[in-house]
């Protein structure tokens, strides 16, 4: 079965009155176990297109279904389990500055009510993950682009998501950094993880097994 299946799916925001389709009838469907990338100029759409594959943003029409399970059919309990499974990255990494590292990764897990000393285990395993032990108690402001951004995918991966939808991951970082991430991208796929890159470097977007286009709304290839 498909991991994620993509049906007709169109958004359309109405600002200031008038109606702009973000995204119009698109059909994808994505394998488990895939990395796949999502390319196109800025405004085509593809940010919206990756938030609407875990709901952040509700899909005017159309369907998203992960293993076979429709979100536009989960109350809001269901659909927070759901992306429990589905983690997310950002461009500007969204840490907490007035936490450490480890803090950073461990505040999911704490929010859920998880034990300190759980949490942080947990923690420092993925640390280790990102090639980041000896940063724990460094605060954000200490760190480079490409550190930051792995803390945030350490941050992503407390959940142990089968899914990660990365939305320009790169975007702020030079080339050694970004290397590093697409390096970390296809280690966490190597452990069957389902990845997905909303990006506009070329780099990163030939690290992907398949890709496909967007222009104004629409898929013009894959």
């Amino acid at each position: 079965m498909s991991e994620i299946e993509v049906k007709h799916l169109s958004k359309t925001f109405e600002q200031k009155g008038v109606h702009v389709d973000a995204l119009k009838d698109i059909n994808l469907t994505i394998g488990a176990g895939d990395i796949y990338g999502i390319i196109g100029m800025s405004g085509a759409g593809k940010s919206t297109l990756v938030r609407c594959l875990n709901f952040l943003e509700r899909p005017t029409d159309g369907q998203v279904l992960i293993e076979g399970k429709d979100l536009g059919t989960l109350n809001e309990k269901e659909l927070r389990k759901q992306r429990s499974d589905i983690a997310m990255i950002f461009q500007h990494f969204n840490l907490l500055m007035q936490k450490n590292v480890i803090d950073n990764i461990c505040f999911p897990l704490q929010i859920q009510g998880v034990k300190k000393k759980e949490a942080r285990a947990k923690a420092r395993e993925l640390l280790k993950t990102v090639g980041l032990e000896e940063k724990e108690k460094a605060y954000p402001a200490q760190l480079s682009g490409g550190q930051k951004q792995r803390v945030a995918i350490a941050r992503a991966m407390v959940n142990n998501p089968e899914i990660i939808l990365a939305d320009e991951p790169t975007g702020a970082l030079d080339r050694a950094n970004t290397e590093k991430i697409v390096q970390l991208f296809q280690q966490l796929n190597e452990k069957g993880k389902t990845i997905i890159i909303v990006t506009h470097d070329d780099f990163v977007a030939q690290s992907c097994r398949r890709i496909v286009t967007i222009a104004d709304g629409v898929i013009k290839s894959t």
